[in-house]
Parts: structure tokens; sequence; C-alpha cells
């Protein structure tokens, strides 16, 4: 990781839970990441490259807008953390989904719950809280916690996202390094209209060469990728916000509303309302 780069994780939910059977939902999918320590017995999470077991002794991480499912037929007690990221990581590096788990590290969970009270979700199924007064109360309690509260915890976030820093890698060696910093400039100004001139000018290239760059590196060319960035902060803003569907499009200056409802059912496959009432609830 680019030693420039600060990496800010935001906690949002976190307790300990004890299930009975209970902890089966299907196509998952959150604009948050989620941090398990489990404690005792198993159970199965359904990634895309597979099925895992998750058992006590492990850290286990599941980015965000990942897709996955779960699946228990018995007791088991684990801690789990929803963790906000805010330099979106996730589309840079690979990490594992398993990692050894240490004394210290349940440690750290405890403490964090110590130190975090009330963040724990009322019931557990996603569609009770994804979309709900829960999760937005949980965030903006972030801003009642005291200042040496929200050190510690941000401390304590880093600490166990560094076990799985450790297994990282690149999710992909860019041949031009202009590429890191056109990424860069696009998700510290994904907020405001990007246009095609301003990215060529930043990179001092023409737009063709920009555009031919672009898709070499990226699969796609960079209006594309944009307009992606956007959706995904609208997703995760459509969660944790009270802003109407019109504010949020326009807060990512979206002028047509019309258009931006049309580039989120293409991007997720349903309307930003249905996400708000329906797959925004998948946990």
């Amino acid at each position: 990781m680019n030693k420039k780069e600060k990496l800010n994780l935001i906690l949002l939910n976190a307790a300990r839970k004890e299930h009975h059977s209970d902890w089966n939902w299907k196509s998952v999918n959150s604009p948050f990441a989620r941090l398990y320590l489990v404690e005792s017995g198993s159970a199965q999470v359904l990634m895309p490259d597979g099925a895992y077991t998750i058992h006590p002794g492990k850290l286990y991480l599941i980015p965000s807008f990942v897709t996955h499912s779960y699946e228990n037929d018995r007791f088991f007690t684990l801690y789990y953390l929803h963790i906000y990221d805010e330099m979106n990581i996730f589309d840079q590096w690979s990490f594992p989904f398993e990692v050894n788990a240490s004394d210290l590290d349940l440690m750290l969970f405890r403490r964090l719950l110590e130190i975090n009270p009330g963040r724990e979700l009322t019931r557990s199924d996603p569609d009770s809280y994804d979309n709900m007064p829960t999760l937005m109360h949980n965030i903006a309690q972030s801003a009642q916690f005291t200042f040496p509260s929200v050190v510690e915890t941000r401390g304590i976030l880093l600490q166990l996202f560094s076990r799985f820093l450790e297994k990282s890698s690149p999710k992909k060696e860019f041949a031009d390094k202009r590429i890191i910093n056109v990424l860069r400039f696009i998700r510290e100004n994904i907020h405001r209209n990007i246009p095609l001139n301003e990215l060529s000018s930043f990179c001092f290239m023409t737009n063709d060469h920009l555009i031919r760059l672009f898709k070499r590196e990226m699969d796609c060319t960079p209006v594309q990728y944009i307009n992606q960035k956007k959706i995904e902060k609208a997703q995760l803003m459509l969660i944790i916000g009270e802003k109407p569907i019109k504010d949020i499009a326009l807060s990512l200056s979206f002028d047509n509303l019309s258009y931006f409802y049309r580039l989120f059912k293409k991007t997720t496959g349903i309307s930003p309302n249905q996400y708000k009432e329906e797959l925004g609830n998948k946990n």
C-alpha cells in the first residue's frame, strides 16, 4: 500500500452474538466490510470463490460489495464488526478470507465492545437493520463518542485489519503508474462532475490516449469507472443517511435524476427505491 495513503476505518456495528441455526442469509451484499471472530461452534460462508467453514481460532474478513451467503444448522457464537472503509482499499488490494487469530485479537474485540456500547444489532436478520434507523443511529453515534474512545477504536480496527494486510496483494500491477494517480483523483473528487478533459489534463495526456490506457489497465473507460464509483457511493448513502434520493443524486453531481435512476438500476439491477427497501437489507 502506498505509504501516502491514510487508511481510515469507521466502526458501524459491533457485538458478540449467539446463533441457534438462525444464521442463514442469501445473496448478501452491502457497502461495508465485515470482520468476524468465532468463539465456539462453526458455520458456512459461501464466497464467490467457494464455500468456507468458519470456526474458532481464526479471523474472517468479507470486503464491501462482495456477494456472499451464510448457512448454519447448529449453535455457535461469534464477534462481528461492520466497518466502513473511506479509502476504497478493497478496490485496490486483495485480502485473504481467513487468517490466524491470537488471544490478543479476542481481547481487542472485547475491548472494542467495551468502549462502544450500543452498537449491537437488535436482530441478525439483515432486513431489520441495513436500511433501518438502527444502522443510521449507529453511524450517528460515531460523532457522540469521546475523542479518546474514537482514537482507541480506530487503533483497534487498524490492529485487527493489519492481520489481513500482512497477506494482502495488489489486485493489479499497473504498467503505467499514472493510472494510480488518476484513480486517486477520481476517489477524492467523486462528489464532483469529473469531465474527461480534466482527467486528461491532470495526467498530461490527450483524451484518446487516456481512454486507451485506462481501458487497457482497468478493462473499462474512465467514464464507466467514475459512474460505477458514484453508484457505489450512492448505495452507501442510501443505507447510512436520511437524505432523499434526489439529494443524494445531486450530492454526486447527477443533475438529471432520471439518468441517475437509469444508471443505478443498470449497475445494481434494481432502482434506488427498491435498493433502500429491499436489496440494501441484505447483510
